[in-house]
């Protein structure tokens, strides 16, 4: 899970100790406090600035200073009372040309004047066109500090985005449409170079890898599956397909990755699904299937989540009762198990998906409440998809049942209501796959995300 960094600037003209005429400073120094200390607990790592600013010449040092240290992917500019606003417009303009983010924040009270000074650099920012959000609200208000924490998030994604690879290992899977990439957009809007190679290197580095590396990984796979698989040739491959792709991702430094799976790799060595459930746990943002939108979407939920993030087809839509099954082909991080079906190994099953086989995993998602999210292209042009969902757990004497109403019962399940309508959500999806992410806080944050890149967003 990501940790935002934050530029924090008091701004005032009445500052250095100055005070009312009923003898009260300006600027409350004890609310400045408060509010760090509300960001910090909220989990963003704060750079502050040791003045407060009100001149040209101070706004342009310490917005220069933040401009310069990479780390920083947002500044907050916090009302310390009021201001005139041209002698900081044109210094945060020059900062938010780097495309980072800017924030302000104003503190209710009407001691101090600090609305006004909020407001005023408001007001000031939307004249110029400079993108930013304003939060007024108390350090002890939890909506204001969260709109704080979701948009530091979103700056840092974007900020991560910017000049990062994604790695395409072969071509498009499954002759899909919807997931295909323009690199040139792709660098556009995000900043990322799309950069390929062919499955074959996963081959030849799964085969050279000395037997020991596939012993290492016993135990961490009984910790994790309860035991290790059945010593036989097609589930060695899968383990060495997933060392392979670790080695090979981590040498290139791609930073996410989509892998086309079918037909090729699937039917010369291996199926891909434990592979990518292993590679999943781990952290990486992935897809299959050369599915450019989907391993996107799963690496914003990756970065925004304390869990893993499950990726699977969306595999039946009760409209009336909004319930969702989400069913990967076989790949699921094996942490999402829940009580009631926990990870285990299975075969992937589908000759005509993948000849070779190999192994897949079985199991059924734990409670709990997060989002269904996945960017799609509509017209050459981006845009997201994002409802809230509530995952279960069907009851044990119906789970065989449940289980077995699509025909492959051990793969992977997801067993979720969405918080939408369902005609709307149909209407606007754009892939059969849906991206599951677990908190709840996903949602807000990928509503600025979007915000911020210029995607059209449908929050449902």
């Amino acid at each position: 899970m990501i940790q935002p960094t934050a530029g924090f600037i008091v701004y005032g003209v009445h500052k250095d100790g100055l005070k009312d005429p009923m003898g009260t400073p300006f600027i409350d120094e004890a609310i400045v406090k408060k509010a760090k200390a509300a960001l910090t607990k909220a989990g963003l790592r704060l750079v502050e600035h040791d003045r407060v600013i009100a001149s040209k010449a101070e706004a342009r040092a310490a917005l220069a200073k933040m401009k310069r240290n990479d780390s920083v992917d947002l500044v907050i500019l916090f009302s310390g009372t009021w201001v005139w606003a041209a002698h900081l417009a044109g210094a945060i303009r020059d900062y938010a040309a780097d495309r980072k983010g800017v924030l302000l924040w104003t503190h209710p009270g009407s001691q101090g004047w600090r609305p006004v000074g909020g407001l005023v650099m408001h007001g000031g920012l939307l004249e110029i066109g400079v993108p930013h959000k304003f939060i007024y609200g108390a350090a002890d208000d939890p909506a204001a500090v969260a709109g704080i924490r979701s948009y530091a998030q979103a700056a840092h994604l974007r900020n991560f985005l910017n000049m990062s690879t994604l790695g395409a290992f072969g071509g498009r899977g499954m002759g899909q449409t919807c997931g295909v990439a323009d690199p040139s957009q792709w660098m556009r809007m995000f900043g990322v170079d799309i950069d390929s190679r062919d499955t074959m290197e996963l081959i030849r580095t799964a085969e050279r890898l000395p037997a020991r590396k596939v012993q290492e990984l016993q135990p961490r796979l009984k910790k994790l599956f309860g035991a290790a698989p059945e010593p036989i040739v097609a589930n060695e491959r899968s383990i060495r397909l997933y060392l392979a792709l670790r080695r090979v991702v981590e040498k290139e430094r791609f930073d996410f990755y989509t892998i086309q799976s079918f037909p090729g790799l699937g039917d010369d060595y291996s199926a891909t699904c434990f592979a990518q459930s292993m590679m999943l746990e781990d952290g990486f943002g992935t897809s299959t299937l050369g599915d450019f939108n989907t391993a996107l979407t799963v690496l914003l939920l990756t970065k925004l989540s304390k869990e893993p993030v499950y990726y699977g087809d969306l595999q039946h839509l009760d409209v009336k009762s909004r319930e969702i099954k989400i069913i990967g082909d076989g790949a699921c991080p094996p942490s999402l198990a829940g009580k009631l079906g926990p990870a285990g190994f299975a075969k992937h099953g589908i000759p005509t998906e993948g000849a070779a086989g190999g192994l897949s995993v079985r199991l059924i998602c734990k409670v709990g409440e997060g989002v269904l999210a996945r960017l799609g292209r509509v017209n050459g042009e981006f845009q997201m998809v994002v409802t809230r969902a509530s995952i279960f757990e069907p009851p044990r004497d119906q789970l065989e049942r449940r289980l077995n109403e699509c025909g492959i019962p051990f793969w992977p399940h997801g067993f979720v209501t969405v918080h939408c309508d369902m005609e709307e959500l149909i209407q606007h999806w754009t892939n059969e796959y849906a991206c599951l992410g677990y908190g709840p806080e996903l949602y807000p944050a990928l509503q600025d995300f979007c915000d911020m890149t210029g995607i059209k967003a449908f929050m449902l």
